[in-house]
């Protein structure tokens, strides 16, 4: 399919899942971009994992219910961080140890929840890896107002996050509310994880939090650029990959994810500073600009 026929198909009223798949998509990609610049300077994606699972009971319930997803993730989410952060202050657990705990557990609850629905084996894989046509307008706003907010908070709270990030015990000892401000990127990612979940799946949304933000470290040293390329990466990708599973009938959150991983591993190899032939280019010539060693021996 050519770019003109997929923008044919973008306007054609008959196909108006289309369009809403392809705007969520693009939205939670941006909002995701920026949210996982903090969790990669932090070096917390398992976080990402963590949150994806924690919002899967609130989904299921919403589902059972017929209510909306996006508010049924984020109180269940939302409820998880709390508990997350609560538990997190006993200095004999590591804060891995206790989101584990809890994240697999919220997983399993979700399972338990949707299995009372009809036809839940279906309703499961919709959940797990993204559907785009099961999107409703409402949705739409949902998910363009919890975007904003999202964007909104963390720039508000950029310089305390950028601290608690880099060295969590000086921020504490300088009087900053690491535990208030640890809730609140929690809460910021359970609302960047929610809005990505209907288009590219529970299973595979820890992908559009962390490779566009990991995309952007290589190209860049600076904090500022990075959050610029992340989200960057992360709409373009996302436009790239809905109209590649358009066009060759593929699973949409899968072929993002693939998308993005292809930016990844491009970034990797072919950053101008930090990519692997730059660095072998380098190291090539430090060789030759080092000076002959002279030849052992008596000189006369």
């Amino acid at each position: 399919m050519s770019p003109l026929e997929f923008l044919t198909d973008l306007v054609n009223p008959d196909l108006a899942f289309l369009p809403k798949a392809l705007a969520v998509a693009v939205m939670s990609s941006l909002v995701c971009g920026v949210v996982g610049c903090y969790v990669v300077l932090r070096g917390m994606a398992f976080i990402g994992d963590a949150v994806a699972h924690a919002v899967f009971p609130g989904l299921a319930v919403a589902f059972v219910v017929s209510g909306n997803l996006v508010v049924g993730g984020t109180v269940a989410g939302i409820i998880t961080a709390v508990l997350v952060a609560l538990f997190s202050q006993n200095r004999r657990l590591k804060e891995d140890s206790v989101i584990g705990v809890f994240f697999a557990a919220s997983f399993a609850l979700g399972i338990v929840i949707i299995a009372q629905a009809p036809g839940y084996a279906g309703s499961l894989q919709q959940f797990l890896f993204g559907s785009i046509v099961g999107i409703p307008t409402s949705d739409l706003y949902v998910v363009g107002v919890t975007g904003l907010v999202v964007l909104a908070a963390l720039f508000a709270l950029h310089k305390e996050l950028v601290t608690i990030s880099l060295d969590r015990e000086s921020a504490r000892a300088l009087g900053v509310p690491v535990f208030w401000l640890d809730l609140v990127l929690y809460v910021l990612i359970t609302l960047a994880v929610v809005m990505s979940v209907q288009t590219i799946g529970n299973i595979l949304v820890l992908a559009l939090l962390v490779t566009p933000a990991a995309t952007a470290r290589l190209l860049t040293d600076r904090l500022g650029v990075m959050m610029a390329l992340a989200p960057a990466v992360g709409g373009f990708s996302a436009l790239a990959g809905v109209y590649v599973s358009w066009s060759w009938d593929l699973p949409t959150g899968g072929t993002i994810v693939l998308v993005l991983t292809a930016a990844f591993l491009g970034a990797f190899f072919l950053s101008p500073r930090q990519g692997l032939l730059a660095r072998v280019a380098a190291r090539r010539a430090e060789r030759s600009l080092s000076p002959t060693l002279p030849a052992t021996g008596d000189p006369r």
